[in-house]
């Protein structure tokens, strides 16, 4: 148990420093480090609970620029897909929702990391309110599975070349919304067992320390700088739980 919790705390707040600096990728962070040691089962409440905390000391800087019948559509269309990632989470065996977040994390970093060395700037388009949908439901089915919300839509900001400050209002919202619903729902169904929230409040004051220095390191290192080593270290963590 003790080892556990110094694990637990080290993979949060290496998971919020990137948070703090990107706005999105606790869960995927979190996940790729926490999932060789603590199982799937007890991982998903400390997951999903350190995402709502850390986004939602960010969301006062962006409340002013979301964009609010694009918002509702998301979570909408994300609550019902939250269902079907708890059943898989219930009933799934434990390898293939760890393989399945680590092709999650490599697909993600692969492609953003490859268009960057190609220099290949995404061209601004305008989705169709069914696109959009799609995207969300199947965010939720993955914030079901374990919060991990925040991959779906931080791709389709990125392929429709939104600015930073548009993703943001747009990523670090829903995360907020979904993971508040996820919640109980992780509770209804059992999750939220006495190991788990112990293990979830003793991970707090990293998640607190690590969204302060995110927070911090963002207004100094350079955009392309920062992307550039959080994408790596997602690449990274995802071919570790694929191998």
């Amino acid at each position: 148990m003790p080892a556990d919790v110094l694990i637990l705390s080290l993979g949060c707040f290496v998971a919020a420093v990137c948070a703090g600096m990107a706005g999105f990728a606790f869960v995927l962070v979190a996940a790729g480090i926490l999932l060789h040691f603590i199982p799937p089962t007890t991982t998903a409440p400390v997951l999903v609970l350190g995402s709502l905390l850390v986004q939602s000391l960010a969301m006062p800087t962006v409340w002013r620029d979301i964009t609010w019948p694009r918002m509702r559509l998301y979570v909408s269309a994300a609550t019902l897909g939250v269902p079907v990632g708890l059943l898989v989470l219930a009933f799934g065996p434990a390898r293939a929702i760890v393989m399945g977040v680590g092709v999650l994390l490599v697909v993600y970093s692969g492609y953003a990391l490859s268009r960057m060395a190609l220099r290949h700037a995404p061209g601004r388009f305008t989705p169709s309110r069914p696109a959009d949908a799609a995207v969300g439901f199947a965010s939720g089915v993955l914030g079901g599975i374990g919060g991990y919300v925040g991959a779906l839509p931080a791709m389709w900001a990125d392929i429709q070349g939104m600015d930073k400050r548009d993703a943001r209002a747009l990523m670090q919202p829903f995360i907020v919304f979904m993971q508040a619903i996820t919640t109980p729902g992780l509770a209804l169904a059992g999750f939220f067992t006495e190991e788990a929230l112990l293990m979830t409040a003793s991970a707090v004051p990293a998640m607190l320390a690590g969204t302060w220095l995110g927070v911090r390191a963002y207004k100094v290192i350079p955009a392309q700088g920062f992307r550039v080593v959080l994408l790596g270290l997602l690449l990274v963590s995802g071919v570790s739980l694929v191998i």
